[in-house]
């Protein structure tokens, strides 16, 4: 079992920048590659980032590529969402997520076993 649960969202202007923490309970944590997802009112969750257990690679979502940065530290159990130059197309709940322990850096959600309970994220332009 892995609890999780997200902070750091909050309100930001547009080309601001907010970092979102997420601590993971249980010792299965750096067993497995994590996740951000997020969602949007009206929209469905979609892929934000992903990050490998020992943090060797990572992947991004076209939409946020070059501009945010996913990082772990296995010794704190977090995983991190660095989120900078911001856009108002960015406003959503954040959520994390552990990965089923099979997949290296899953995209998909239903790859992921445990999520948070989501923290807020809005950019205002």
């Amino acid at each position: 079992q892995v609890q999780l649960v997200e902070s750091g969202g909050g309100l930001v202007q547009a080309g601001g920048s907010l970092r979102l923490s997420c601590a993971a309970s249980g010792r299965t944590f750096s067993n497995v590659a994590m996740g951000w997802f997020r969602q949007a009112p009206g929209k469905e969750r979609e892929f934000v980032a992903a990050i490998t257990r020992s943090g060797d690679r990572t992947n991004y979502a076209e939409s946020v590529k070059g501009r945010f940065t996913i990082s772990r530290d296995n010794a704190k159990n977090t995983v991190y969402l660095q989120m900078n130059s911001l856009k108002p197309e960015d406003t959503a709940v954040y959520y994390c997520a552990a990965s089923a322990p099979y997949y290296s850096l899953p995209t998909r959600a239903h790859q992921y076993t445990y999520w948070g309970q989501g923290t807020q994220v809005t950019v205002s332009s």
